[in-house]
């Protein structure tokens, strides 16, 4: 499904206001229509009663808020864990995972539909690459979060509202898809989030996850807003790393960490390195002083993350003893690292779980279920 119509999302500010300029409307009335989307996250123009009624109409026949398809919606953790399964207007599918805490609530959103890099304990590299997104449509995921959070506000599951944030409060790009292979579109992403005239997200509750493009790391170096770095590593060797991430054969260890040198040389930030425990593969003590050598002196934090369940990937996660020694050493070497709190494992929204559930597209009586 195509349509002609506009994406407001995909508009920044000057460019919606040279928009509005073409339909003979004053500037003003762009700053309007932004703040609808961003602050009082409208998804109709029939909501824009500050609009008037013939300029309401027109954004109603010419543009469309919205234009992904919510197809179902699963929850876990009291409710407190959801899952989004979304329809893009070509029909792929992508997914996106709010997690709210008493202190906190994140969003995880995509940034392509489906991943080419090909890891071999993620669900998504097992899709291939069907495209990128727009920026409106990776920012149409925080929206939708922001909206959804409101709902739990005002109602909830087993606590008050009181015990809920008031707003969303960071974005994690850690979905579907490498961000670093759909940088432009990506960082258009960020900025309109960032935007104080709108949504107004601080740079430093923003992450981004690559797992190990080079050429993004050093962009990102010197880029303007101090977004978060988290870099996929898992595995304290080439020949190991290659097996498990194919992108090593075209960006080694060493190059790697090379980049994530100069980007913190750069820019003062401290590094996440996320690393994903694999029964008997990767999990080993030695293993783990192998990577704490490699990280020395270096300013960064390690998250690991033990495996969560992939269908048809011949892999293990584990043990909580395995995880723990291997966390300890990396402890007595100094280098700084937490076990990662699990959420949604029980509805395949935890780390490297999203795949999108086709079944979904063509059974109208999953369609918005909640389990």
């Amino acid at each position: 499904m195509t349509t002609d119509r506009l994406h407001l999302l995909d508009l920044s500010l000057p460019e919606l206001e040279a928009t509005l300029r073409g339909w003979g409307q004053p500037a003003f009335r762009a700053r309007q229509i932004y703040r609808q989307l961003y602050v009082n996250l409208a998804t109709q123009p029939a909501a824009m009663t500050d609009l008037p009624l013939a300029l309401r109409e027109r954004l109603d026949a010419a543009a469309r808020i919205t234009t992904l398809e919510l197809v179902r919606l699963q929850t876990a953790d009291a409710g407190l864990t959801r899952k989004a399964l979304f329809r893009l207007p070509g029909g792929e599918v992508v997914e996106s995972v709010l997690m709210v805490y008493p202190d906190r609530a994140t969003v995880c959103v995509s940034t392509q539909a489906g991943c080419a890099m090909g890891c071999v304990f993620c669900a998504t590299g097992r899709m291939g690459l069907l495209r990128n997104l727009s920026a409106g449509e990776i920012v149409e995921q925080v929206l939708w979060a922001a909206r959804e959070l409101q709902t739990i506000e005002a109602g909830g599951q087993n606590q008050p509202p009181s015990a809920r944030p008031l707003a969303l409060t960071n974005v994690v790009f850690m979905g579907m898809g490498e961000p670093f292979a759909n940088y432009d579109r990506w960082w258009q992403s960020v900025e309109r989030l960032h935007d104080p005239r709108g949504f107004n997200m601080g740079a430093r509750n923003m992450t981004v996850s690559t797992v190990g493009q080079v050429s993004g790391i050093r962009r990102l170096a010197g880029a303007a807003l101090p977004i978060n770095l988290a870099i996929s590593l898992h595995a304290p060797d080439d020949a190991l790393r290659s097996e498990m991430m194919p992108i090593n054969r075209r960006y080694p260890i060493a190059e790697l960490l090379a980049a994530t040198r100069e980007y913190i040389a750069a820019t003062s930030r401290r590094v996440s390195f996320e690393y994903v425990l694999l029964q008997g593969k990767n999990d080993a003590p030695e293993q783990a002083a192998a990577l704490a050598e490699l990280l020395k002196d270096m300013l960064c934090h390690v998250n690991l993350i033990p495996w969560n369940p992939v269908p048809g990937a011949p892999l293990g996660r584990s043990e909580r003893a395995r995880v723990l020694r291997f966390q300890q050493v990396l402890h007595e070497r100094g280098v700084a690292c937490t076990v990662r709190v699990e959420r949604g494992v029980a509805i395949a929204a935890a780390c490297g779980q999203l795949a999108g559930v086709p079944e979904a597209l063509a059974d109208p009586a999953l369609a918005l279920s909640a389990q």
